[in-house]
C-alpha cells in the first residue's frame, strides 16, 4: 500500500525534522558533564572519582541506572525537577474558617489588620499573616462573597453587571515640561465651591477659576481656557486621579493633542508645583475672597482675573529668581530677535504689555 506524505517535496523538511528530534530530547551541558565523570568513574575507579569531583559513590550509582533506564542515551542525564512530590497542606479548624467567613459576610470592607482583634475576642490566636493566607484560600475556593456593582440598562432594564475597566496611565518622564492641573475644594457657610488650578511647570505661568460643580465638564472647560490664557501652553498635562480628570476631560486631551499624565494614589509629591501654588493662592487670594466665592462665582472669577495679571506680571517668583513668570519668559527670547534693541527696553515693555493685554482678552472669555 501507497502512503502519502503531504510535505512531500517541501524543502528543508528533512532538516528541519531532525531540529525537532533533536530539541525534543536535547542533552543539556550537565548532561554531558556526568557522562565525562561515569566514564572517569569506570577508567580509574571509585575512590579517584570520588576525590577527583568531590561526589558520593552513591551519586555515581544512580547517574549509571539513570543512563541504563535510558537504554545508553544521554538525555537520561538531564537533571530531574526537585520539586517535591508531596507538598504540606494548609490545615485550618473549622471553626477558625466559620468565624472568618461569618465576619467577612456580616462587614465584607474588613481587612486581615481588622479581623484579628474579631478572631482574638472570640478566641481565635491567629496572627495577621495567617488571616490573610486563609483569606485567599476561601476566596479561590469561592467561600467568600463577592460584591457585585449592578446597574440598571435604560434599553432593556435588566441589571447588569458593572464591570470596572482597568486602563494603563501614563507617569511622566523625569524632567519634563507639563501642566499641572488640581482642584482645591471649598466650603464656605454650606456653599461648596471648585477651584480648578493649573500652572506651568517651566515658566510657573498660573491660571486658575471657579466652578459650582465637580464634573469632568469643568475640568474640561479649564482645561480649553487655560490653553488661550497661558502664553505656550505645554504639550502635556499632568493630574491626579480623580473624577473630574476623566471622561469629558480626557476628550478635550484627545482634541487638542495633549498627553495626559497621571500620578502615584497618595503621591501629591508628584504634584509639587500646583500644590504649592494652591497654598499661595488660598493664602493671597482665597482666604480675602470667601464672601464673593460663595454669592457670585461670575464676579469672583474676574476679581481672580486681575489678581492673575498681577501674579504673573509683577509678583516675583522664588524659583525665577525673584522675577515674575511673564519676565522670566521675555528673558527667554533669542538674542537675534531683538538685537537692535539692546540699548533701548522700550520693545521689550511693550511686548511685556501685549502678553499682558493678550492674557487679559483671554481670560475674560469666562464673562461672555
Amino acid at each position: 500500500m501507497q502512503q502519502f506524505n503531504k510535505f512531500r517535496g517541501t524543502k528543508g523538511f528533512i532538516v528541519a525534522w531532525q531540529h525537532l528530534l533533536r530539541f525534543r530530547y536535547m542533552i543539556t551541558e550537565q548532561a554531558q558533564e556526568r557522562c565525562r565523570r561515569l566514564a572517569f568513574w569506570e577508567r580509574h575507579g571509585t575512590k579517584a572519582a570520588t576525590e577527583a569531583f568531590h561526589i558520593s559513590e552513591r551519586t555515581l550509582f544512580r547517574w549509571q541506572a539513570a543512563l541504563k533506564t535510558s537504554r545508553g542515551k544521554l538525555d537520561g542525564l538531564n537533571p530531574k525537577s526537585t520539586a517535591p512530590r508531596a507538598r504540606n497542606q494548609r490545615i485550618v479548624s473549622p471553626q477558625l474558617a466559620q468565624a472568618i467567613i461569618a465576619l467577612r459576610f456580616a462587614h465584607p470592607r474588613l481587612g486581615k489588620d481588622k479581623l484579628r482583634p474579631l478572631l482574638l475576642a472570640s478566641k481565635h490566636p491567629v496572627s495577621v499573616s495567617t488571616i490573610g493566607r486563609i483569606l485567599a484560600d476561601l476566596k479561590q475556593a469561592g467561600k467568600l462573597p463577592d460584591p457585585k456593582k449592578l446597574s440598571l440598562s435604560g434599553a432593556t432594564g435588566k441589571l447588569l453587571e458593572k464591570k470596572r475597566q482597568k486602563r494603563k496611565k501614563l507617569r511622566r518622564p523625569k524632567g519634563q515640561r507639563v501642566l499641572e492641573v488640581d482642584t482645591v475644594v471649598r466650603f464656605i457657610d454650606g456653599v461648596k465651591r471648585y477651584i480648578v488650578t493649573g500652572i506651568d511647570t517651566e515658566t510657573r505661568v498660573a491660571f486658575a477659576a471657579c466652578y459650582t460643580n465637580h464634573g469632568s465638564s469643568s475640568a474640561s472647560d479649564f482645561l480649553q481656557r487655560a490653553q488661550q490664557v497661558i502664553p505656550d501652553c505645554p504639550e502635556a498635562v499632568q493630574t491626579d486621579n480623580g473624577s473630574e480628570f476623566a471622561l469629558h476631560f480626557e476628550t478635550a486631551c484627545l482634541l487638542l493633542g495633549l498627553t495626559h499624565f497621571h500620578t502615584y494614589p497618595r503621591s501629591p509629591q508628584m504634584n509639587a508645583h500646583i500644590e504649592r501654588f494652591n497654598r499661595t493662592l488660598d493664602e493671597e487670594f482665597l482666604c480675602y475672597s470667601k464672601a464673593l466665592m460663595r454669592d457670585d462665582v461670575q464676579s469672583f472669577n474676574q476679581k481672580l482675573i486681575d489678581w492673575f495679571l498681577w501674579y504673573n506680571g509683577e509678583r516675583p517668583h522664588y524659583a525665577l529668581g525673584q522675577v515674575a513668570p511673564l519676565r522670566y519668559m521675555m528673558r527667554l527670547l533669542f538674542a537675534e530677535d531683538c538685537q537692535m534693541w539692546w540699548t533701548h527696553t522700550g520693545a521689550c515693555v511693550l511686548a511685556r504689555k501685549k502678553l499682558l493685554y493678550l492674557q487679559r482678552e483671554n481670560a475674560s472669555v469666562f464673562l461672555r
